[in-house]
């Protein structure tokens, strides 16, 4: 093997990636001061943060659809079907821990859902 002499195979390289870097130097981003005179850009129209984030505020179970039941974490179709239910054949829920009276919702449910919901209109 000889020491100090650049191959031809290492020429090519060296030739490949001296185009590359170039290639890099033209693609590199304009700011608006060096774009061409009469070149406008278009942006996208302003989205509110309402139609970005989720609703975040509790989910009222006196009030919540079974659809909507669905959307907390853990409950599926059945389950929210026995909340309203449950709601349809005892009153309004009078506070989020009677959840746990529902089949299916026991302490560990209960806990990781209690954040999300709330009962209003228990009157």
């Amino acid at each position: 093997m000889q020491t100090g002499k650049i191959t031809k195979s290492e020429w090519l390289l060296l030739g490949i990636t001296a185009v590359f870097l170039c290639g890099l130097l033209l693609l590199k981003p304009q700011t608006p001061q060096e774009r061409p005179a009469g070149v406008t850009v278009e942006t996208e129209n302003t989205v509110s943060q309402e139609e970005v984030l989720p609703d975040l505020s509790p989910l009222n179970l006196n009030a919540a659809t079974a659809e909507e039941l669905t959307e907390l974490p853990g409950i599926g179709e059945a389950l929210a079907q026995r909340i309203v239910q449950y709601r349809e054949e005892h009153g309004p829920f009078q506070s989020v821990e009677e959840l746990m009276n529902v089949s299916g919702i026991g302490q560990g449910k209960f806990d990781a859902l209690k954040e999300q919901i709330t009962v209003e209109g228990t009157e």
